[in-house]
């Protein structure tokens, strides 16, 4: 039985189905699979997934397989399988010595269909697609049978076997289970089993030239590995009738399919093909770009395996599909930064301040707090000199009724500072602002009890002198409409945020980050939380990546939208 009390992990129906099988003995123990295609990079709709088996597994003391069903040589690759595997180890989950493949077994799987043949439960049909197709019928129209439905089972041996001894092309004849052609579910009638397909296959190379289905191919290789518990999405309910069939009349080990509601985020595409699409039509660099909601995208962008497991237990598991709001995965990422992440400052558009009554050439060693919400992690110094740089938008020549930070005039504090005022604005022959000539009143130093004084505003700023040079990535949403793949009349990628991604060359630090690494995350005060990117980055051209703003601002976009 799941240990829900003892864990705390709410129960759901798929534990509930668990409980009965192993109450009433039809398993003795609890053995999932993720069994992903290697045909693209994983999603966070697959973290999900993976999630859920390795915990379940987890939580019943059972085991989990990693199986790649590798039965399309013409769209798989190894690189994908390298980055499944770093994408699952990353999650925190281990496979341990159970990685399989499907290919493992295409021995095993010829013999099974031979076992069919010679039941009279399938056959070799030598229709072209388009005509199998078309005999199908449809949901409310019945099937016809092919014409070479009744061949004797040593004609479909034969045929079958010629099939695999690549005697025939690609697409002269396929096997076909012989099951119902008038059934209403359409995957019951007569399904195609093995087509021929002359590809070089990334593990078994030209051994094969036909390659099973993954109907086929998934059901048998669950009873192969004893896998109790076949955790499915809910496209695959339709598919059980099939699943259960195939393993009946095998007369093999027989897993039990469940099926749950796929993750589906908001602002978001989970179509391997519509993301392989924008990667190839150059719409993101990569599987990895940060805009991408890919596994690897989210790790370089900065997000932690914990968000994710968090994001996934909290979402919890569905019977029907909805789509949840995004805005609870960013919850997630900042409520695991907020507790982990070191404060810092930078300056993403940097204004130059110059402190007249400051003395020239003198430095001091100001003391910042690194995390207020861990102690433990202590605080660092930051050097304060007479020339600094603050943000551009921490200043307004003309300031607006609500603008409480830095203006002609005005007071500002400087965090862990000093209290400054704006003397004079020095501009170019342009009329570009080149820099601001301010005072500071040395009795409002942080933390010093000198002064009671008190202003409306704090900003941040970095020391010119000592300020590190950084690029800066802005990431924003790749979508700006919630649902981009619903409207059929429209190309979904007409829907892509032109301002999703924002480059800033000229970024200033602070210099306790000179000697960040890549994957090193940090919150940048009052701006959000930023990572050294994983593949840009370097010792000589930092480069930082926006994980998520320090609030949502498209929730206040969409509340003015909905007026």
């Amino acid at each position: 039985m799941s240990e829900d009390i003892e864990n705390n992990k709410p129960s759901n129906f798929i534990k509930e189905i668990i409980d009965e099988d192993l109450k009433e003995k039809r398993y003795t123990h609890v053995h999932t699979r993720f069994p992903p295609e290697p045909n693209g990079y994983l999603h966070i709709g697959h973290a999900k997934s993976i999630c859920l088996n390795f915990g379940l597994a987890e939580e019943y003391g059972g085991k989990t397989n990693l199986r790649f069903d590798d039965t399309n040589p013409t769209k798989e690759d190894v690189e994908y399988v390298e980055s499944i595997k770093e994408d699952i180890k990353w999650l925190g989950f281990d496979w341990e010595d159970r990685l399989f493949f499907a290919s493992d077994y295409f021995d095993t799987l010829y013999e099974y269909a031979v076992k069919l043949i010679k039941k009279g439960k399938a056959y070799v049909d030598s229709s072209s697609y388009e005509q199998i197709k078309e005999e199908r019928g449809a949901p409310t129209k019945p099937g016809v049978e092919s014409k070479y439905r009744n061949r004797t089972v040593e004609e479909n041996l034969d045929l079958f076997e010629r099939m695999k001894n690549g005697e025939f092309g690609d697409g002269e004849h396929v096997l076909r289970a012989k099951i119902d052609m008038t059934s209403p579910n359409m995957n019951l009638r007569d399904p195609i089993m093995y087509r021929i397909r002359h590809a070089e296959h990334h593990r078994t190379g030209k051994e094969w030239c036909i390659y099973p289905m993954y109907d086929w191919a998934h059901g048998q290789s669950d009873s192969i590995e004893g896998i109790t518990h076949s955790i499915c999405t809910l496209e695959f309910e339709n598919h059980r009738p099939l699943y259960d069939w195939f393993v009946e009349e095998l007369e093999i080990h027989h897993p039990r399919q469940i099926e749950f509601a796929r993750l589906n985020l908001s602002y978001t595409i989970m179509s391997k093909r519509k993301l392989l699409q924008l990667v190839e039509e150059g719409h993101v660099s990569g599987w990895d770009d940060p805009r991408m909601p890919t596994i690897s995208a989210f790790r370089r962008r900065g997000y932690t395996p914990e968000s994710i497991r968090n994001f996934s237990d909290e979402v919890g598991i569905a019977k029907r599909d909805n789509v949840i709001d995004i805005f609870r995965l960013e919850y997630s990422i900042r409520q695991d930064l907020n507790k982990r992440s070191m404060r810092v400052m930078g300056v993403l558009n940097p204004l130059k301040v110059e402190l007249l009554n400051y003395p020239e050439g003198q430095v001091e060693e100001l003391d910042a707090i690194n995390n207020p919400e861990d102690e433990s992690m202590g605080k660092r110094k930051v050097p304060f000199s007479r020339e600094l740089y603050i943000d551009a938008h921490d200043f307004q020549e003309n300031p607006h009724k609500k603008f409480f930070r830095l203006s002609p005039g005005r007071e500002v504090r400087l965090r862990y500072a000093y209290i400054i005022k704006c003397e004079e604005v020095i501009k170019d022959a342009d009329g570009n602002i080149e820099k601001l000539l301010c005072t500071y009143d040395i009795e409002t130093k942080s933390g010093s009890g000198k002064s009671d004084k008190k202003v409306k505003g704090t900003i941040h700023w970095v020391s010119a002198q000592h300020a590190v040079n950084a690029e800066v990535r802005l990431y924003d949403r790749l979508f700006n409409v919630p649902n981009p793949g619903d409207d059929k009349d429209v190309d979904f990628k007409d829907h892509i945020n032109p301002n999703s991604l924002e480059v800033l060359t000229h970024s200033l630090v602070e210099p306790y980050l000179k000697n960040a690494k890549p994957g090193d995350r940090f919150q940048f005060e009052r701006l959000g939380y930023f990572c050294v990117d994983s593949k840009d980055s370097s010792e000589d051209h930092l480069v930082f990546n926006r994980t998520v703003t320090l609030r949502d601002s498209w929730a206040k976009i969409e509340k003015r939208g909905n007026k």
